[in-house]
């Protein structure tokens, strides 16, 4: 009689608890340092006051991140990492030029109004004259892959005869960023001067298709 055939192992190893629970620790890390650098930029947070709001030690952030300089950079990768997947993640290629754009766009500013402190970030990171982002891995290819992206929905927009033929993907990028980024970076000031709520979920709707529409009109062939 034949032996019974050997019960074949997961090709998927158990995951190490204590790798399990390093990652969980950077995780907790990154999310109370990416409200401190928020808040009070990188000058002002202070490595003490990150750690006592986590569930870990100063040293343990050392450790994982070398120092504040490394947290900080850690939180921009995070946070453009977020808004780049995101935005690869759109099904561009399946539908028609003008509703691929409108995602994008409509993407774009949800991901701004429901993370201001990513605004704040930016804002901050441009105070210091983008000393750091240059550093951020892998920053630049996936700041690529958006324009890429835009550009084939501008090609497809020129095929369908439906968008002008002279858009530059990243004037499109920048248009679109900006009108997202204002809503949100102008927030406070805005809303004291003129009395208008721009954090409200309404304003932000009604904006948000006001951005849509202008875009779009930019884009569409005369």
């Amino acid at each position: 009689m034949n032996a019974p055939a050997p019960k074949s192992k997961s090709a998927t190893p158990a995951r190490n608890p204590r790798a399990a629970e390093a990652d969980e620790t950077k995780a907790n890390i990154l999310a109370v340092a990416r409200r401190e650098f928020a808040d009070k930029g990188l000058m002002g947070a202070r490595i003490d006051e990150i750690a006592e709001k986590t569930d870990t030690s100063k040293r343990m952030i050392y450790y994982h991140f070398g120092s504040k300089e490394g947290l900080y950079q850690a939180v921009l990768e995070q946070e453009y990492i977020a808004i780049r997947d995101s935005e690869a993640a759109l099904p561009i290629l399946d539908v028609g030029a003008e509703e691929a754009l409108k995602a994008h766009i409509r993407l774009t500013f949800d991901h701004h109004f429901k993370n201001p402190e990513f605004v704040r970030l930016v804002m901050n990171e441009n105070i210091l004259h983008g000393s750091f982002i240059g550093n951020v891995d892998g920053i630049k290819r996936r700041s690529q892959h958006v324009i890429q992206g835009l550009k084939a929905i501008l090609d497809k927009g020129v095929a369908e005869g439906l968008f002008r033929a002279d858009i530059d993907p990243v004037e499109l990028h920048m248009t679109i960023s900006a009108l997202s980024f204002y809503n949100v970076s102008n927030r406070y000031t805005f809303s004291t001067i003129f009395g208008y709520e721009l954090g409200s979920e309404e304003a932000a709707a009604r904006r948000k298709e006001q951005v849509v529409e202008i875009v779009m009109t930019w884009c569409r062939k005369g």
